[in-house]
């Protein structure tokens, strides 16, 4: 298997005259753990739709390898395509189904994975009990691993915020991929649930060799877990770096603080 897992060449989207992406580049190795950072209106969701195959990229490459070392040519998928080979993605504004339970939100998500056919579950044969027994087993553990099991009955809407962030990581994951996409995982929660967040994030990372993409403000918790992060300004990539080489650049600290932070 190659290491190489996501190579992002000269990617760039129009909309209506506007280049709201310009020329992105990325290449993402098996099990890194990159943040994408940029000032408010910088294109980082945008690149993130591009990626997950909500937008159709106006130029560029993304070529993705799957578990069979096949590269596949992303930029052209559709969402369901890209998340069945292997990418998966939460949003910058919570997208759950808030009229189901917590434990169906995940189940929904499992349903891309299930391998019984139409007469399986017809006549409730051997390989529909046992791919429902595993769907329950799955579904337990990854609400387990972010503390919610015991929420698993109430409505997803009904949950606080902080949870309803962690229930569509949870859904993500759900879905088995080699690339999760996480677009501000820690909007919104508090001090306390962004550090227990950091950990996770990372627990999870190590422990089913995931690579991470991550969007994120709080620059505590990119700079505390990523290994390289990307920086992106006005639609362009202006750095490229480790946290330290990201701190210390000149043209990341004119991005956000202005033209005299760099004086």
């Amino acid at each position: 298997m190659t290491d190489l897992l996501l190579r992002v060449t000269d990617l760039s989207i129009v909309f209506g005259g506007l280049k709201a992406v310009s020329s992105f580049f990325c290449e993402l190795a098996h099990g890194e753990l990159v943040g994408l950072i940029g000032p408010n209106g910088a294109g980082k969701t945008t690149v993130f739709n591009m990626l997950s195959g909500v937008y159709t990229p106006s130029s560029g490459e993304i070529d993705f390898w799957d578990r069979r070392d096949r590269v596949h040519k992303a930029g052209s998928m559709a969402p369901a395509a890209l998340n069945r080979i292997g990418i998966a993605r939460t949003f910058q504004n919570i997208r759950l189904f808030g009229n189901m339970t917590v434990e169906d939100n995940v189940r929904i998500a499992l349903h891309s994975r299930r391998v019984e056919t139409p007469l399986d579950v017809l006549f409730r044969l051997k390989r529909f009990r046992l791919d429902e027994e595993r769907m329950i087993e799955r579904t337990a553990e990854l609400l387990s691993l972010f503390k919610i099991g015991h929420k698993k009955h109430e409505l997803a809407r009904n949950l606080p915020y902080g949870e309803q962030r962690k229930l569509e990581i949870a859904r993500a994951l759900a879905a088995n991929p080699l690339l999760l996409l996480l677009d501000e995982p820690a909007a919104g929660m508090n001090p306390q649930e962004t550090e227990e967040l950091m950990k996770l994030i990372d627990f999870i990372r190590r422990e089913w060799k995931l690579t991470i993409l991550l969007i994120e403000h709080d620059m505590r918790l990119v700079m505390g877990i990523c290994e390289r992060i990307i920086v992106l300004d006005y639609g362009k990539t202006i750095a490229v770096g480790t946290p330290e080489e990201i701190r210390k650049n000149p043209a990341v600290i004119k991005a956000y603080l202005g033209e005299d932070a760099v004086k």
